[in-house]
């Protein structure tokens, strides 16, 4: 009979491991990379900052021309979507690439949440343009399609998922030098101005999935602050949320010397390698400047302080995650865009139905963080203080957790002097939940369209993201 129930028992932790969570936060098989070091290290034991050149100031992007004429680019991409293309930051691109005398070509379609079809579409116009330098304009739709168009233009050669992250795609290591690509971002979110990854929906699968490497990150990012006062209210909250959410996932990812396997080459090391103290320096530094400024961004687009430091921030969370990761609530945002119904988001411009990147990340983030609190307690209690403009009214009081958490030391936040490490989890949600409230968030997936009936196939396309979120 003993033999037997230790055999039952093996079973059941066989099937639990099997079925765990393959996030970033709790999984120690998150890796594209297969095999050991050469040492037999099962974990790693190394992190690596991969970040583009950055320059930030009021008015920088006149600069442009001067940076792709020093580079002695005599062809160039100037890539943006049919709304910018109108506005004034693409025309001050192309008054920039005018007075310098750099030849480009505009292409203007591409699509806000791209597609695996319009990923395409880039591509092949980029292939017959022969271009030797690029220019993105816009968000992270746009920085990511223009990533994507450079890195298969110079690998013309290669099928279109053996970049793409397994295990939809094949996940190669990008072997192959790619062309200089200027990101100017006008929106204050994705960050994808400092990292290497390209997201977008894979169609057949109705899933979103990307391209991590940091061969493809871009050249140099111009940040300019100017471009933030031309966006609408709720393009400014959802770019926000993902600054938010940027941050809090990599502050809280698996630390980089659990995540496993070892890569035996530094060529298979992903670019998400889990949280790290370079990482978590800026992400700490995204927060407080999300917590001082993204409420007055938001209700005052005149507020050029406010939307600037957003800007900044976005950078900032970006070179976080970009060699950190992120996980439950990218993970789980994926399918809640790509399976989206009819819901279109107000002040988005665009034709088909549209649940917006950075909202579609921050409403599971109460459930996630209550969730992941477990993994490093500590942490979320410091986020939740950074975060919380009042105290939180609670209805017990909680033994002190420990001295190096609870002397108020962020006194703006959520008092965490006196709580428990269980309490972590509703403490941070409770926070978040407050936070959203003030900025009138859609309440949950049901006021963006979704139902019970829903959950199988969300989850079915948040399974795919073990190694791309």
């Amino acid at each position: 009979m003993a033999a037997a129930a230790r055999a039952r028992v093996a079973h059941l932790l066989r099937q639990l491991q099997r079925a765990a969570c393959q996030c970033p936060t709790h999984s120690h098989t998150y890796s594209q990379a297969p095999g050991f070091a050469p040492s037999g290290k099962t974990t790693d034991y190394a992190f690596e900052m991969a970040v583009s050149n950055i320059r930030y100031g009021a008015g920088v992007t006149k600069e442009v021309g001067m940076d792709l004429k020093n580079m002695g680019a005599k062809n160039v991409c100037l890539m943006t979507d049919k709304n910018l293309s109108q506005l004034p930051p693409v025309q001050m691109v192309m008054d920039s690439l005018v007075k310098n005398g750099i030849n480009f070509k505009v292409y203007d379609n591409v699509r806000v949440e791209p597609t695996d079809r319009s990923f395409m579409e880039a591509i092949e116009f980029v292939k017959r343009g022969a271009f030797d330098a690029y220019v993105a304009v816009g968000g992270g739709s746009t920085m990511d399609t223009c990533k994507a168009a450079n890195l298969y233009a110079s690998s013309p050669h290669s099928d279109f998922l053996d970049y793409v992250n397994a295990p939809i795609g094949k996940g190669k290591p990008v072997s192959v030098p790619l062309k200089p690509l200027i990101a100017v971002p006008t929106t204050s979110g994705t960050g994808s101005e400092t990292t290497g990854v390209a997201i977008f929906d894979y169609e057949h699968l109705k899933v979103k999935t990307g391209i991590a490497s940091r061969a493809i990150k871009p050249t140099l990012g111009l940040i300019d602050p100017m471009h933030t006062l031309h966006m609408p209210d709720q393009v400014v909250a959802n770019s926000g949320f993902d600054v938010l959410c940027h941050a809090l996932e990599s502050y809280t990812a698996l630390p980089y010397h659990m995540r496993s396997p070892c890569p035996s080459n530094p060529i298979t090391r992903p670019a998400y390698q889990g949280s790290n103290p370079i990482s978590d320096i800026w992400a700490v530094h995204a927060l407080r400047i999300v917590a001082k400024y993204l409420k007055r961004a938001v209700r005052n687009p005149d507020d050029l302080e406010a939307r600037s430091n957003m800007h900044l921030a976005s950078a900032f969370a970006g070179i976080g995650f970009g060699n950190a990761g992120v996980h439950l609530c990218h993970g789980m945002s994926y399918p809640i865009s790509g399976l989206v119904k009819t819901y279109k988001a107000k002040d988005y411009n665009v034709d088909h139905p549209l649940v917006p990147h950075g909202l579609s990340v921050v409403l599971t983030s109460p459930a996630v963080f209550t969730f992941t609190a477990q993994m490093s307690p500590e942490r979320h209690l410091e986020t939740a203080e950074i975060l919380g403009r009042e105290k939180l009214k609670r209805k017990r009081h909680y033994a002190l957790l420990a001295p190096a958490v609870g002397r108020g030391y962020f006194r703006e936040g959520a008092d965490t002097r006196t709580a428990r490490i269980p309490d972590a989890g509703p403490i941070l949600a409770d926070t978040l939940r407050k936070f959203l409230f003030d900025l009138d968030v859609d309440d949950g997936l049901a006021a963006i369209g979704y139902s019970r009936a829903d959950i199988p196939a969300l989850v079915k396309g948040t399974l795919p993201q073990t190694t791309s979120s």
